[in-house]
Order: structure tokens, then sequence, then C-alpha cells
């Protein structure tokens, strides 16, 4: 079962047709939208500041969001993919947008829609990601233009997937 409970008297509110997985651990003031996907390891920790989440929104294995005490809350739009083990903390994340394999996002950043944050990204405190973009790197530095194919095939078709692998999994139970 996962870890769903309540810290400081607020409890994680889900959307309809949601995921997650037996060992995902969210708590506190968490709220997400529909179709949305809390992967295996998947930590969002809403104890100390709110966590506001979109629709279609998947959260893979090991990743993390959380925000920082009586500063900065965690807003993440919708149709946006956290990949695998990604720290986002206490930022601002429109809609349409993949934050890559390990990459971290630190307070007081806002990435804009349509943004594609590389694999192993660090994005700095209050960076500002402007829309249509592809972000790389340590810090995180504008790569190039983020064309119609890269978002159709990273942005798009990676949130989708992920609806779709959620079905797979509530099939079986």
């Amino acid at each position: 079962m996962p870890i769903i409970k309540p810290v400081r008297g607020f409890s994680p509110q889900f959307g309809e047709n949601c995921f997650i997985a037996e060992n995902a651990t969210i708590v506190g003031d968490v709220t997400c939208g529909a179709d949305c996907s809390f992967w295996f390891n998947a930590v969002v920790r809403g104890d100390v500041n709110s966590i506001r989440i979109g629709n279609k929104v998947n959260i893979q294995d090991g990743a993390v969001i959380h925000c920082t005490y009586e500063k900065t809350k965690s807003i993440i739009g919708n149709n946006v993919s956290i990949g695998h083990n990604a720290i986002v903390h206490g930022c601002t994340i429109e809609d349409n947008v993949l934050v890559g394999m390990g990459a971290i996002i630190m307070d007081d950043a806002k990435v804009e829609s349509n943004v594609l944050i590389a694999a192993g990204a660090v994005v700095l405190e209050r960076a500002h990601l402007k829309s249509g973009f592809i972000y790389g790197g340590v810090p995180a530095k504008k790569i190039k233009a983020l064309t119609k194919e890269n978002f159709q095939h990273y942005i798009g078709r990676i949130a989708d997937n992920y609806v779709l692998y959620a079905s797979w999994f509530k099939e079986e139970t």
C-alpha cells in the first residue's frame, strides 16, 4: 500500500483516474487533477508547504517533489512528465513540460509552458526558463528551440504513454 497520510491537518487530494504505485509516498497538502500517476518510490511531500499538480501529470520512479517551509510552494501544470529520479523543489512548472531523468529544479524557479529540460540538468534558484526551448547542463542553459517534432515526440507522447502505462497496472489490481 502506498503511504498517503495527513500532515498538519492537510490530507492529499486526488482527481479521477489516478494511479499510485504501492511504494509511492504522498503526504500533506497535495492536490492533483485527473489522470495523474505516481510511480514506484516517488515521494511528494506537502508537509512544509503546498503542492499543486494539474491533470495528466506523471511523477516517475524515484522522483521527489517538495518545497520550502513558509517560503516556496510547488506548482505543476497540466501534461507534465517528471522523469525518473528528478527533484522538483519549491518551483513553478507550467503546462506541457518534460523534466528529464535526474534533473533538478530549485526554489523559485519558473518553467514556462512548452519546455523540455534535459536529463541531469540543474535549474538554479530563481531561474526563468522561457517557453519553446530545450534547456540542459549544469547550470541549465538554453540549448535550442523546441521544434514541433520534439514537442510531439517527447512532451506529448510521454505524457500520453504514462496514462496508458498506468492503465496496465490498474488492470492487474
